[in-house]
C-alpha cells in the first residue's frame, strides 16, 4: 500500500473508502464485522483508519444493523443523590462507549404518560429505562407495539423487567431498630404519599411499630406536600424536623425519615435549634447515598450503583434475545449503623454543622 496522505479536516468513511480503494458499503461492513468481507479488504481498511485514527460513531454504525445504539433513560427528575447514583450505575454499564445514553427528564410524574408518547415518536433509541414512577396504563401498549424493550428502575410493572427494593421491608427493619436501642415514642418524617416509595415506607414503619407492640400515633407522623421531588428533599426535611421540635415534651425521641436527603435537612434542623443528634433526637434515613456516610448517618441502604448497572446489562440482554422470560428482581435493604441513632461506631464522623452544609438536594 502506498504512504497515505495526512489530511487536515475530519476524516469521513468516505476519506476511508477512497485510501483503501473501496466502496464506502465495504467500508461499512469491516466495521461491522460482516462475514462477507475478505480478509485482505478488511486488513486494508483498518489499516487505513488506524492511520488516520478514525472510529465510526456508534449511531453511524446502528444504522447497519438497524440500530441507534442508544438508550433512553426516563427520570422524573434530575438533581438528587438518588439518581445520581443510579446513573453512575447506569453509565458504568455503558463504559464500552458503543451506546449512547439519552436523558429525558419529567417534571412530575402526572407528566409521564405525554413525555413518553413525545420522545417515542422519535423513535431514536434502542431501549427504554424508566425510573421509579408509575407506568401509565394507556401507555403500556403503546411500548409493546414500539416493538422497543423497556426495563423499570425502582418501579413495577407485571409486563416489564424491573428492579426496585422492597420498601416496606426496610422501613420496618428501620423502625425495629430504634425500637430495639430503647426508643418507645418513634416517629416518621415522610416524603409526598403520592409517590409510591412513600406510601411504602410508611406502611413498613406502621408494621414495624405493631410488631414492637407501639401504638400508632398520627401526631407524629409528619409528610410534606411538596411536589418538588415528591417531597424527598433536605428543604422538606428541615421544615419538617421544625414542626418536630415545636412540639417540646410531646415530640419523638427517634425519628425515622424516608430518604437521606430529607434526613440530612432534619439533621441541619436538630443543630440549628441547638439540640444535639442522637441525644435529643435519634435519626435513621434510607437509601445510603454517599452523603450519608459523609454525616454519619443511619440509614438503609439499597443498591443503587447495582441497580443502574443490572438494568443496562437486562435491556442488552433483551435486546439479544427479546422473547426472554419477564424478570422482577427485588432487593432488600441493608442496616448501615452510623452515629446518628447513637448505635455507631466511636470512631464515626461527628455531625457537624460544616458537613451538612452539603445536602443540599
Amino acid at each position: 500500500m502506498e504512504a497515505l496522505p495526512a489530511l487536515s479536516v475530519p476524516v469521513t468513511i468516505y476519506d476511508i473508502a477512497r485510501e483503501a480503494n473501496v466502496g464506502i458499503g465495504t467500508v461499512s461492513r469491516v466495521f461491522n464485522n460482516h462475514p462477507s468481507v475478505s480478509e485482505e479488504t478488511r486488513r486494508r481498511v483498518l489499516t487505513v483508519a488506524a492511520h488516520f485514527n478514525y472510529h465510526p460513531h456508534p449511531y453511524a454504525r446502528g444504522l447497519a444493523r438497524k440500530r441507534t445504539n442508544a438508550f433512553l433513560a426516563v427520570i422524573p427528575f434530575f438533581t438528587t443523590f438518588f439518581f445520581l447514583e443510579i446513573l453512575h450505575g447506569v453509565q458504568s454499564a455503558l463504559a464500552d462507549g458503543e451506546t449512547d445514553l439519552l436523558l429525558h427528564g419529567v417534571s412530575h410524574p402526572d407528566h409521564a404518560e405525554p413525555s413518553l408518547r413525545r420522545v417515542s415518536s422519535r423513535g431514536r433509541f434502542d431501549g427504554i429505562l424508566y425510573f421509579s414512577m408509575r407506568l401509565p396504563d394507556d401507555f403500556v401498549q403503546e411500548v409493546k407495539q414500539l416493538k422497543v424493550p423497556l426495563v423499570l428502575v425502582d418501579a413495577y410493572h407485571p409486563d416489564f423487567d424491573s428492579f426496585s427494593v422492597e420498601n416496606v421491608v426496610g422501613a420496618r427493619q428501620a423502625t425495629a431498630h430504634l425500637h430495639a436501642l430503647g426508643h418507645r415514642r418513634i416517629g416518621m418524617l415522610a416524603a409526598n404519599l403520592e409517590s409510591l416509595p412513600a406510601r411504602e415506607r410508611l406502611s413498613g414503619y406502621r408494621q414495624g411499630l405493631e410488631e414492637a407492640g407501639i401504638a400508632y400515633d398520627a401526631s407524629i407522623v409528619l409528610s410534606s406536600t411538596s411536589p418538588r421531588l415528591d417531597g424527598f428533599t433536605r428543604e422538606t426535611g428541615y421544615e419538617l424536623m421544625g414542626r418536630f421540635i415545636a412540639m417540646g415534651s410531646r415530640r419523638p425521641s427517634a425519628v425515622f425519615v424516608s430518604s437521606d436527603v430529607q434526613a440530612a435537612g432534619a439533621l441541619m434542623a436538630v443543630q440549628d435549634a441547638g439540640l444535639r443528634c442522637p441525644e435529643d433526637f435519634a435519626i435513621i434515613g434510607f437509601d445510603d447515598i454517599a452523603l450519608a456516610g459523609h454525616i454519619g448517618l443511619t440509614t438503609m441502604r439499597q443498591p443503587l450503583v447495582e441497580m443502574g448497572r443490572l438494568a443496562v446489562q437486562r435491556l442488552n440482554e433483551r435486546l439479544a434475545t427479546p422473547d426472554l422470560p419477564i424478570t422482577q428482581h427485588s432487593f432488600v435493604p441493608e442496616l448501615v449503623v452510623r452515629r446518628s441513632c447513637g448505635s455507631g461506631s466511636p470512631s464515626a464522623p461527628e455531625l457537624t454543622t460544616t458537613q451538612l452544609t452539603y445536602s443540599h438536594a
